[in-house]
């Protein structure tokens, strides 16, 4: 699926889709479900036939899963479990929910059982990375030592060497605000950077830790945010953006489920480096898609990258 498929408008718009318009029609259906706070049989069924779809894409899958767990709430997914309880997309939506739910203060959230889902999902699905890569986010949430992270990690690399959204959960695991600290994320980019394809999925990991580096300057203020531009002049940094904005706006370079969204995190990354023009090319590549993150550090997140897209595509 491309990512620059054309579309009727490139009207700034946030969408958690991204491209994915089969998925898009379900998540509209499954929203509507929410609403009534009730699943019939015929939303049940669009939901596991757009899941099945994905194959062993296992990084489609994974969007897809993300986005249905975020529509969802809380009981649509325990209902579809309900309805199949030996149903493995059911099993790891309902995982996904409570995952979601139980990142909320005082949620109840049961993580052993969630545990418990997420062995099951893997039995019954043994070549799918993603309830690993659910392991691997609950090991996040509740601050595990890092010792129960190896075996994690070996899984999910077995399964799917370069899963974006394993690639993620064990990047926000090691960086200094969790439980790690800034060399166990440079341990983590050292390890992936001299084997990953280009155009993996996980190949917006380098930039991404650029950003929440950033970001996590900027946050206090004073002269800890005044010294955030150096961040940008490394020669990491200038490497890895110097590939990203030759490559990733390439029309079918970046072929993975959430590529606009990391055309997103190269755009807002080459904004702050202050390196305008290339960053005007990726803003035209996303075709006005915009991504929660990284514009929501700045303020409300559709108004800061329509501000950035409308500036970007009106230069010519």
């Amino acid at each position: 699926m491309s990512v620059f498929r054309r579309r009727k408008s490139n009207r700034p718009r946030l969408v958690p889709e991204l491209d994915d318009l089969d998925l898009g029609r379900v998540r509209r259906r499954v929203e509507t479900c929410w609403d009534r706070g009730s699943l019939d049989t015929a939303v049940m069924a669009l939901m596991a036939n757009v899941l099945d779809d994905a194959g062993e894409d296992w990084d489609r899958k994974a969007h897809r899963l993300r986005v249905l767990a975020g529509s969802a709430g809380r009981a649509l997914p325990g209902i579809w479990r309900q309805h199949g309880p030996r149903n493995p997309h059911a099993l790891l939506l309902h995982a996904w929910s409570e995952l979601f739910q139980a990142q909320r203060p005082g949620s109840g959230v049961d993580l052993d059982a969630t545990r418990e889902t997420c062995r099951l999902a893997a039995e019954l699905l043994p070549a799918d990375p993603t309830a690993w890569t659910l392991q691997l986010a609950l090991l996040r949430l509740e601050r595990r030592p890092s010792s129960e992270l190896s075996a994690v990690w070996r899984e999910i690399k077995a399964r799917d060497p370069w899963n974006r959204e394993a690639h993620l959960q064990a990047l926000g695991y090691l960086s200094p605000d969790e439980c790690g600290s800034s060399s166990m994320v440079l341990d983590l980019l050292d390890g992936v950077r001299s084997g990953m394809p280009a155009d993996a999925p996980a190949a917006g990991l380098e930039v991404t830790a650029l950003v929440r580096t950033h970001q996590r300057a900027v946050a206090p203020g004073g002269v800890t945010a005044l010294g955030a531009g150096e961040i940008w002049r490394r020669p990491d940094a200038t490497r890895a953006l110097d590939q990203a904005a030759h490559f990733w706006p390439r029309p079918g370079f970046l072929r993975h489920a959430a590529a606009l969204a990391d055309l997103n995190v190269l755009a807002y990354a080459l904004i702050k480096s202050a390196r305008i023009t290339e960053a005007a090319a990726v803003l035209r590549a996303t075709g006005g898609v915009a991504a929660p993150w990284p514009w929501s550090a700045e303020g409300e997140p559709l108004e800061q990258f329509s501000h950035c897209y409308e500036r970007a595509t009106s230069t010519g």
